[in-house]
């Protein structure tokens, strides 16, 4: 796009209202504001043009907000320049700010969530695949940003703070609005961290959606012959941890052997006995990782408001949000309740590869798969 350089006066210029990036560190702004009055601006900012006089910020926000902190009367500018009859559009002008911003570390993901659906909103014909190619992210990225619009209000204002990691938010984001508040009640304790926070919201989703579908059984209403069978693989489970248990002298005697004296007594079988302890190790870590469900599990069962509880269907909310503005054309009709949950276009992926660290993660096979793929596997 064409552009020229040149010196505005600071009056001259008003800031975008559609700024996607709402959140400034102000002791960050000092900083600059000081390396501004010893160097300079070292980066001009970004306008175009308005019609009703002067200029509109596109790109910059913050160098502009410190330029004005230093006391500085006039800023360096790239001003955009129209071609032809083209106009530089309010949604164009919104895309490079949020390009601007979106690779920089301290852009809330709820203000990253928010630009994405204003262009999908805004933009003809605009889809989560459109948006992850305008601003260089995967499409998988953009639908775990949008699926955070789903959250309550008091876990956005959490996750804005940083107190519950991007990862965690999206799996909450998946639960009913009465569960989201179970869970959130839960985390406020202060004895979850982000990674049981993770596999607790995943685990109650699952129980969520294994109970509208009828398939959790409640012991009591087993048969005989079920009840029989539930005790046996209970037996069996507990006594196979048992026996667990009862290796664990077996190997810690092996740890404290001297190495030396390893080698002299398995006599050149050394390299055989090391990849039968890394077979056993691999299965240790996989029994280690489903126990760990298994407690994410059992955590979730008590922290359950309604299992059965459907996560909200947010096309509906937006259709009975649309509805509500139309002229009621029975007075006496139901007031449609309206929610501050957003719409999400695509099911919200499990996984936020940049918010945790990972273990292993199966990889899904289809974008379908995605949507229910299972937390990684990760470190305590």
């Amino acid at each position: 796009m064409p552009h020229k350089f040149t010196t505005l006066k600071m009056r001259q210029i008003r800031r975008n209202p559609n700024q996607p990036r709402e959140t400034f560190n102000e002791e960050a702004l000092t900083e600059l504001a000081n390396s501004i009055k010893q160097h300079g601006l070292l980066q001009p900012i970004v306008v175009r043009k308005v019609a009703e006089g002067g200029y509109e910020l596109i790109a910059g926000e913050r160098r502009f907000r410190a330029n004005e902190l230093a006391g500085n009367i006039t800023i360096e500018t790239k001003i955009l320049l129209t071609e032809g009859d083209a106009e530089i559009s309010d949604m164009d002008s919104f895309k490079k700010a949020m390009a601007e911003n979106l690779n920089r570390e301290d852009m809330l993901p709820l203000e990253e969530a928010r630009g994405f659906k204003k262009v999908l909103d805004e933009e003809e014909d605009a889809d989560p695949a459109s948006v992850a190619k305008t601003f260089s992210k995967s499409v998988q990225y953009v639908n775990q940003r949008l699926a955070l619009l789903n959250l309550r209000p008091e876990i956005q204002t959490a996750v804005d703070l940083g107190h519950i990691g991007t990862q965690a938010a999206v799996q909450i984001a998946a639960l009913s609005r009465d569960n989201q508040k179970a869970v959130f009640e839960d985390w406020k304790k202060g004895d979850k961290s982000d990674n049981q926070l993770v596999h607790i919201a995943y685990a109650m989703r699952k129980q969520e959606k294994a109970a509208q579908q009828d398939s959790m059984v409640d012991v009591e209403e087993m048969s005989p012959e079920e009840k029989a069978q539930h005790a046996r693989a209970q037996a069996k489970t507990k006594s196979d941890l048992d026996q667990i248990e009862r290796m664990c002298e077996l190997l810690d005697s092996i740890g404290k052997a001297d190495p030396m004296e390893l080698a002299r007594a398995l006599e050149g079988q050394v390299g055989k006995r090391v990849e039968q302890m890394d077979r056993v190790a691999n299965f240790v870590q996989k029994a280690r990782f489903q126990l760990r469900q298994a407690k994410a599990h059992a955590d979730a069962s008590e922290i359950m408001v309604n299992p059965a509880a459907a996560a909200p269907d947010l096309v509906a909310e937006a259709d009975a949000a649309l509805a509500s503005l139309e002229p009621a054309a029975d007075p006496s009709a139901d007031v449609i309740q309206q929610t501050d949950a957003e719409t999400t276009p695509a099911a919200p992926q499990a996984e936020a590869a940049d918010d945790t660290e990972q273990e292993s993660a199966p990889e899904p096979t289809t974008e379908a798969d995605e949507a229910d793929a299972e937390p990684v596997a990760i470190a305590a």
